[in-house]
């Protein structure tokens, strides 16, 4: 589970609703079907118009990103597994590591020690992980761009409900209670806008190319790590050059208890 997204999406709704309360609006405005309806189905059907099928399919596969964390080797893990490698590499060659393939989760990992282990060139293995990589980032950037957009156009129909509840509200002049409570109604589809798109769509985008950021970043080190064994380097070698991956408060401490500990 991520928890910063859960997080998030609860202290925004949590905000508007005691923001209402502390100006003395009443929850039930927002119990509005006509507003509900220009806003959240308008927003999916402009989503619809403007990707292609295959692209809306993978919506669900995408919010399951947003609202799980993956669970993955820590950065520094990655970098001590690649050490033992080299070790192993060093004393009983390169083939040696056939058997620890298996042993692998991550199939990235595993197809480019498979690759080295093949016999492959290091031109060969890193175009070819790079590729993947690229891949990668532009299925990630499709899919940051659905919600992007969502969040451009939510805004955008608040504005038109809003038009429409005031067409609405003029048609009944006659009785002032009435307007008052159709103008407010009015208002409620651009609240509604406002805040799917600023607080759900906008940073749910963010959210997927933040991940997708880290996610290269981990791939690279590894690309790296699998041509550094192949080259023959020594795990301090190889602990030196990946550590500049991590932070550099992680990677000062990582390179302080390496030292410790050798």
């Amino acid at each position: 589970m991520d928890k910063t997204t859960w997080i998030g999406v609860i202290l925004g709704i949590i905000a508007v609703v005691l923001g209402m309360i502390l100006k003395g609006v009443g929850i039930g405005v927002l119990v509005n079907p006509a507003a509900v309806m220009i806003i959240i189905v308008g927003t999916v059907a402009s989503v619809l118009i403007a990707f292609p099928v295959s692209e809306v399919k993978r919506i669900p596969k995408i919010l399951s990103v947003i609202f799980k964390e993956r669970e993955t080797l820590q950065m520094s893990q990655i970098i001590n597994q690649f050490a033992d490698w080299a070790q192993l590499a060093r004393k009983e060659g390169l083939l040696s590591l056939e058997v620890r393939i298996n042993e692998i989760n991550d199939p990235f990992l595993k197809n480019g020690l498979s690759l080295a282990v093949d016999g492959q060139s290091a031109d060969y293995i890193r175009d070819v992980l790079n590729e993947e990589i690229d891949a990668m980032e532009e299925r990630h950037q499709s899919a940051a761009q659905i919600f992007s957009q969502a969040g451009t156009y939510a805004p955008s129909l608040g504005v038109l409900g809003a038009v429409i509840g005031l067409i609405a509200a003029l048609g009944n002049m006659s009785d002032i209670n009435a307007l008052g409570e159709a103008i407010s109604a009015a208002f409620v589809a651009t609240m509604l806008g406002i805040f799917t798109g600023y607080v759900l769509w906008h940073p749910f985008a963010n959210k997927l190319k933040r991940k997708s950021k880290i996610e290269a970043k981990h791939k690279r080190m590894m690309i790296e790590g699998i041509l550094s064994i192949l080259e023959g380097e020594s795990p301090r070698v190889i602990e030196q050059k990946l550590s500049s991956y991590l932070p550099g408060k992680e990677r000062k401490e990582f390179l302080e208890e390496g030292s410790m500990e050798s």
